[in-house]
């Protein structure tokens, strides 16, 4: 007898794990606008053509094929394309501007000022967003790219200071160097 309050507790103690294996994605209702603005939003860059030809280039990423982002260039690629690329370990040196799908601007690396003016510099398997990785593995130093990126690969169904669950990102981004590289 003295075991079933044990028993008792137990499954008590189990019941937020096991009904948070079964959570939804879906945004609750308060988000509900949001998410479809911001995925009709993602669908619409995606379709985005100039002279015939798509606007963005869609990156999947090589270790994640549900994972993608869009990616214009603003540089002649031909003349950075002898350039170093970062790895999915690099430590990158990077110039960046953040906004929303509806242009409210979130973040600037143009506010820093360390390690040196402007630049933001991270590892990019650790402490940023896996659309971040995904996009600057396909730069090389001294490109200059526009970035959209979707939920599922950017913050999701959290939120991050002015950032709100299920936000699609734009960024714009140059990446200034990669410190101690490694070939």
């Amino acid at each position: 007898m003295k075991k079933f309050p044990l028993f008792i507790l137990l499954v008590a103690a189990l019941i937020p794990v096991l009904t948070s294996c079964f959570k939804s994605d879906e945004p609750s209702s308060q988000n509900s606008d949001w998410a479809k603005a911001n995925t009709t939003w993602y669908e619409e860059q995606a379709q985005l053509a100039e002279g015939g030809n798509k606007y963005y280039k869609t990156v999947t990423a090589p270790w994640d094929p549900a994972a993608e982002v869009l990616i214009h260039w603003y540089n002649d690629t031909t003349k950075t394309m002898g350039n170093i690329k970062p790895l999915y370990t690099s430590m990158v040196d990077v110039k960046y501007h953040l906004s929303l799908y509806d242009g409210t601007a979130v973040d600037s690396s143009y506010l820093s000022t360390s390690p040196a003016d402007s630049l933001f510099r991270c590892r990019l398997n650790t402490g940023v967003i896996e659309g971040w990785a995904i996009a600057i593995t396909q730069m090389h130093i001294g490109d200059s790219c526009r970035v959209i990126i979707p939920y599922n690969v950017g913050y999701g169904t959290s939120s991050a200071g002015e950032i709100k669950p299920y936000s699609t990102l734009s960024f714009r981004i140059k990446l200034v160097g990669i410190p101690a590289y490694e070939r």
